[in-house]
């Protein structure tokens, strides 16, 4: 059987605007995703190894305020 259809050949599929919607949208969310895992991984706090260690580092105005408020409140 032969095509009637005589008009101009169909453009490319990726001269199509809504084609790179498409495929952009979900490659900026990956890309996002790998830079906020990179700054996540790269910019971390150093852990500390117990209550007691951190107690030690912290300054009494960083401490946990139920710790400075019972302080507070103890007579002396």
């Amino acid at each position: 059987m032969k095509s009637d259809f005589t008009g101009p050949p169909a453009p490319s599929g990726w001269r199509e605007p809504m084609v790179w919607l498409v495929v952009a949208g979900p490659a900026v969310v990956v890309l996002a995703a790998v830079a906020s895992a990179w700054i996540a991984w790269r910019g971390s706090d150093a852990l500390l190894e117990s209550p007691a260690a951190q107690a030690q580092v912290a300054e009494p105005s960083q401490r946990p305020a139920l710790q400075a408020r019972n302080h507070a409140a103890a007579p002396r």
